[in-house]
C-alpha cells in the first residue's frame, strides 16, 4: 500500500522496504522463540517524517544540498518505536526546508491529496505523513508541528492528529536543515502523532510514555504517568456526560484577525447545534471572544518568532546548489537580520505576558474544560493556496496541546446561493483569505474534509485527547469502541 500510495501521491522520500522485511523476520522469530511480542507495536508498519534521523539514511528535508548525507544515529523517537516492536518501513515527504504549508520540494516532487489530486492541497509540513496514513500505507505516523504542521495535514486528508505541549515528546535527532539549536530561537517544533482514529493516538501516546524518554533526553518535560495517569482530578471528561456538572466547552469562532469563510462558520454552527440539541443537559457551550480575551494578539506575535533567526543559514544552504525556492516559500521566505538579544528578550516577555493573560481570560474566567475552534478560516484550499496560519500557530506560541478531529465535509448548501462575506476587511491576512471565496473556487470545496481543533490547557494532553474522543463519538465520526490501528 505504501508503494502504491507513493506512485499516486509522491508521499515518500526514503523507501525502506528491504530493511522492513528483515525487521519483520526478526520479530516473527522473536515471537516464535519466546511466545511473546516485543511490545505493543509488534510488527506494525510505522512511518516517520523525513525530518527524523534513521541511521544510514538521508534526512534531506527537501533541500538538495542535504541529499546523500546519511545520519549517523537514530532519532530518539525512532529508537522508542523500535523498542515497542514497530517496523519502520519508510520516511515521508515534506516541503523544502519544512517551512511551508504545502508539501513540495525539488528532490521528491509534490505530495498530492488522494481525495482530489488535481485541486486540493495535501498540507504541510507533514503532508507526506498524513497522505500515507490516510491511504492506509502506514498504521500511524510521526510528524512535527511548529505552525500547524501536524494538524493542517490531518485536517485536509480527513484524519486525526495531535500536537502535544513543548518537550512532551523528544525532538532529539530531529533536523530541519538549520544550524543546531536554531529552532530554539523562535517557536520550537513539537513532535506529534498522525493517525486514522483517536484510539490510535492513545496507543501512540502510551508507547511514548512507556519509552521513558526523559531518562535519555534532558529536554523532555514528562515523567511516569504524565499520559496514563493524568494529574487532573476533573478527568476523565467522559464522566461529565453523565454527571450533574456538565462538560463546559469553550467555542472560539475565529482568531479575531481573519474572518472564517461561510463553509467554516457553517460547520462550526452545525457542530454547536448538534451539541446543544442532543447533549443540552451534559454539555454547556461557552462563547469565547477572541478580541475581548486578547487571543487575537497571538498571530502577530507568533509571526515575529518565526522570523527571529533571520533564515540566513537556510537560504545559503538552498542557494548553494542553485535550486529555486518552492512556490509557497518564494514570496514569503526572505533573509532578515537576526533579532538582537534585547529584541528577542522583549519577544519572550510579550509571550509570557500573553500566556498568563489568556490562562485567565479564556480558561479561568470561563471555567471551561476544553476549547473548540476552526483549524483555518477557509476549507481545504487549492494547491499552494493555504493562507492564514494564526488559527494553529497560536497554540504553539501559547504551548497548549491541540488536536484535530473530523466533523464532516463541506456541503453544497455551504457554497451556493448569496453567501457573501459581511463586514470590512480586517487586514492583509483577511483580504487574502476572502480571495479564497471567489465564485469560481466555491464549488471546488464541496466534498472536502472539514475538521475542528480541540484544545486543552497547558500540560493537559490527556484532557485534549479526551475532548477529541468525546467529540468524535458525539458526531458519529469515530470507529467502533475499542478499535485500534489496522491496515
Amino acid at each position: 500500500r505504501a508503494a502504491i500510495a507513493n506512485q499516486l501521491t509522491s508521499c515518500l522520500t526514503e523507501i525502506l522496504f528491504a530493511s522492513a522485511l528483515d525487521r519483520a523476520g526478526f520479530l516473527d522469530a522473536h515471537l516464535a522463540e519466546t511466545g511473546q511480542t516485543l511490545g505493543p507495536l509488534h510488527g506494525l508498519p510505522i512511518s516517520v517524517k523525513d525530518t527524523f534521523y534513521i541511521r544510514g539514511i538521508d534526512s534531506s528535508v527537501g533541500i538538495s544540498a542535504l541529499a546523500f548525507h546519511p545520519a549517523q544515529d537514530n532519532a530518539l523517537i525512532v529508537d522508542t518505536l523500535l523498542a515497542a516492536g514497530a517496523v519502520i518501513h519508510c520516511k515521508t515527504n515534506v516541503p523544502q526546508s519544512v517551512l511551508a504549508l504545502d508539501s513540495v520540494n525539488n528532490i521528491f516532487g509534490r505530495v498530492l491529496n488522494p481525495r482530489n489530486r488535481h485541486q486540493w492541497t495535501a498540507g504541510g509540513s507533514s503532508g507526506g505523513e498524513a497522505v500515507l496514513v490516510a491511504m492506509r500505507g502506514s498504521v500511524m505516523g510521526v510528524g512535527t508541528d511548529v505552525g500547524g504542521s501536524v494538524r493542517i495535514p490531518a485536517f485536509v486528508n480527513g484524519i486525526v492528529g495531535i500536537k502535544p505541549g513543548k518537550g512532551r515528546i523528544s525532538a532529539k535527532g530531529l533536523t530541519t536543515g538549520q544550524l543546531p539549536a536554531a529552532g530554539k530561537v523562535g517557536l520550537e517544533a513539537c513532535v506529534g502523532p498522525i493517525a486514522r482514529t483517536t484510539d490510535d493516538l492513545e496507543l501512540f501516546m502510551e508507547v511514548i510514555e512507556n519509552g521513558r524518554m526523559w531518562e535519555v533526553d534532558p529536554e523532555v518535560k514528562a515523567e511516569e504517568g504524565w499520559w496514563t495517569r493524568s494529574p487532573d482530578p476533573a478527568l476523565p471528561l467522559s464522566t461529565k456526560l453523565q454527571a450533574e456538572k456538565p462538560l463546559r466547552i469553550g467555542i472560539l469562532p475565529s482568531d479575531g484577525i481573519t474572518t472564517p469563510l461561510p463553509p467554516v462558520a457553517a460547520a462550526l454552527h452545525r457542530l454547536t447545534q448538534q451539541l446543544q440539541t442532543h447533549h443540552k443537559t451534559t454539555i454547556k457551550l461557552i462563547p469565547i471572544n477572541p478580541t475581548a480575551t486578547g487571543f487575537s494578539a497571538s498571530q502577530s506575535l507568533a509571526n515575529k518568532f518565526f522570523s527571529a533567526e533571520g533564515s540566513a543559514h537556510l537560504l545559503s544552504l538552498i542557494s548553494s546548489t542553485s535550486e529555486p525556492l518552492i512556490p509557497w516559500l518564494s514570496p514569503r521566505l526572505r533573509q532578515k537580520p537576526p533579532a538582537t538579544l534585547d529584541h528577542f528578550r522583549a519577544l519572550l516577555a510579550r509571550r509570557d505576558a500573553l500566556q498568563t493573560q489568556l490562562l485567565r481570560t479564556i480558561w479561568k474566567d470561563n471555567d471551561i474544560d476544553i476549547l473548540i475552534c476552526p483549524v483555518a478560516p477557509h476549507p481545504v484550499p487549492p494547491i499552494d493556496g493555504w493562507n492564514a496560519v494564526g488559527y494553529t500557530s497560536a497554540f504553539v506560541l501559547l504551548d497548549w496541546p491541540a488536536g484535530v478531529v473530523q466533523v464532516g465535509e463541506v456541503r453544497g448548501e455551504d457554497v451556493r446561493g448569496e453567501m457573501e462575506m459581511d463586514g470590512e476587511v480586517k487586514g492583509e491576512w483577511d483580504g487574502v483569505n476572502r480571495k479564497l471565496w471567489a465564485k469560481e473556487l466555491r464549488e471546488g470545496y464541496v466534498g472536502s474534509p472539514m475538521a475542528v481543533q480541540v484544545v486543552g490547557p497547558p500540560g493537559r494532553e490527556r484532557r485534549c485527547w479526551e475532548g477529541m474522543k468525546i467529540l468524535e463519538r458525539v458526531i458519529g465520526m469515530g470507529k467502533v469502541e475499542g478499535e485500534r490501528a489496522r491496515l
